[in-house]
């Protein structure tokens, strides 16, 4: 089985810098969240141990569910883009997704952290195809994600991938993914996320694939129409 080498410094390579993405200041509120998670879990801190384990069971709650873990999950009123009301607001939903499938990247991992600054979701699963068994099966996994025309739809298809990267131990950004996913919740949000993912995708370094392949490609997945 491939496994990509690990890297334990949590830092972004030199071909991954080429390509970096900014964090907007949620996705920088999220990723301190995800890095101070990470630290004293692979510390073995007892108490964190068990916090994931509660964000993992999150996975199918809505945020706010479990009293537990809202000193993690809540939103600080200066991120939240609407007043409060019954339900929860797209930073919540977003936050709130994006640290429970951290929690489950990096479930049982203790020697690798599975948040690394930097790495988007499009350049980790590029990483993932070369690596796995089937490039083919991971593209159509992407692919079904790329076309996901709900935010429950996109966080099913998120799940299965992010349970691939962890068998690989392939990390990726996840206040970058705290911006995507909040960015998902709107129609121009959806489509600028799934054009973006594509150019990660492809831009991602492969000595096998050609720029004009990865234009042409790349093109083409910027003009899916968004449905509604």
């Amino acid at each position: 089985m491939t496994t990509v080498a690990p890297d334990k410094t949590g830092e972004s390579t030199h071909d991954e810098r080429r390509y970096q993405r900014r964090r907007r200041p949620f996705g920088n509120h999220v990723a301190d969240t995800v890095v101070a998670l990470q630290r004293d879990y692979l510390r073995k801190d007892r108490y964190v141990v068990a916090v994931m384990a509660h964000l993992r069971a999150a996975l199918t709650t809505p945020p706010g569910y479990d009293y537990t873990i809202l000193s993690y999950t809540r939103v600080p009123d200066t991120f939240l883009s609407t007043e409060y009301r019954d339900a929860a607001t797209k930073e919540e939903q977003a936050k709130h997704l994006a640290l429970a499938l951290y929690a489950v990247h990096q479930q049982s991992i203790y020697d690798q952290p599975m948040h690394r600054d930097g790495v988007g979701l499009g350049t980790a699963i590029s990483q993932l195809s070369r690596a796995a068994a089937s490039e083919e099966a991971v593209r159509r996994r992407f692919a079904a994600l790329g076309t996901a025309i709900s935010f429950d739809e996109a966080s099913y298809h998120l799940r299965s991938l992010i349970r691939l990267l962890r068998d690989k131990r392939i990390a990726i950004d996840y206040g970058l993914l705290a911006d995507d996913l909040l960015a998902l919740q709107s129609a121009d949000g959806r489509a600028r996320v799934r054009a973006l993912w594509g150019r990660e995708y492809y831009r991602a370094p492969d000595e096998t694939s050609t720029s004009e392949e990865s234009a042409d490609v790349i093109d083409e997945a910027s003009r899916i129409p968004d449905k509604e």
